[in-house]
């Protein structure tokens, strides 16, 4: 049983850019710990003004698994917490369940705290909803595979198959292959597409337009990374109006 003394490794969605979107359960897990490990140029430097005075700070874009283990391992050995900060919220694409593995392998208590991630910054960014009333209730966050590879029942072209809004992560440099795949799999060329480069940041960049039109922008862009690409109608005009406040429809808590 862990105690609130024990020190523990806190693994921190530092969200997806703007400093202000770190919650402040994670800014209040950094004022605590001694040493620090972020995610590179992911993470705002400015989270990093919450560290500890002399607090041992590492970067983590540079180090291996077995690196970053080490870290934790002779910080909690000596009482000391850590702070793991992630880009966005560390469930998506975080690479935690690995490091999570190893420390239960060691005995080293953790906690993991939830952010914002970067498909959400890129709705806010674009002002939409991503679940929008008879246009979509459902959305995907997949990738296509590349270097890391996908599941085969999760490729694009069977997801491509379902309705609902999807978002890719890490494919802003493959979007010709997946518009190909929507398009194979009966999607409409004019469905709307916009694509979100650096969510939230201050030099952040946006483009819209359709599946067919989308992988040219892109590339004239320059942005070959760092990008989410939202695909769905609620991108475009809205289709309905939500029953939640409309004066016929009555619930709970208004009869």
């Amino acid at each position: 049983m862990t105690t609130a003394s024990t020190p523990h490794v806190y693994f921190i969605g530092a969200g997806p850019g703007d400093p202000e979107l770190i919650t402040l359960k994670g800014i209040n897990a950094i004022k605590k710990c001694q040493t620090v490990i972020y995610a590179g140029s992911l993470v705002a430097p400015e989270i990093l003004e919450h560290c500890l005075p002399g607090a041992h700070i590492h970067n983590s874009a540079s180090m291996n698994l077995e690196e970053i283990l080490a870290v934790m391992a002779a910080a909690t050995s000596q009482g000391q917490s850590v702070a793991r900060l992630h880009t966005g919220d560390p469930s998506i694409y975080g690479a935690i369940q690995e490091q999570m593995a190893e420390l239960d392998k060691l005995g080293i208590a953790y906690n993991v705290i939830p952010g914002v991630t970067a498909v959400f910054a890129a709705a806010a960014a674009l002002r939409t909803e991503l679940t929008s009333p008879e246009q979509s209730q459902t959305l995907v966050i997949s990738r296509i595979a590349g270097r890391t590879p996908v599941p085969q029942d999760e490729a694009v072209a069977r997801l491509a198959s379902h309705g609902g809004t999807f978002c890719f992560y890490l494919s802003v440099d493959r979007f010709g292959d997946i518009a190909r795949q929507f398009l194979d799999q009966g999607w409409s060329p004019q469905t709307p597409v916009a694509m979100v480069y650096r969510a939230s940041w201050p030099d952040e960049l946006i483009r819209r337009g359709t599946i067919t039109d989308m992988a040219a922008q892109i590339t004239d862009s320059g942005v070959n990374k760092h990008a989410v690409v939202i695909i769905g109608k609620p991108l475009g005009a809205i289709g309905a109006y939500s029953k939640l406040y409309d004066r016929e429809f009555s619930h709970g808590t208004r009869p």
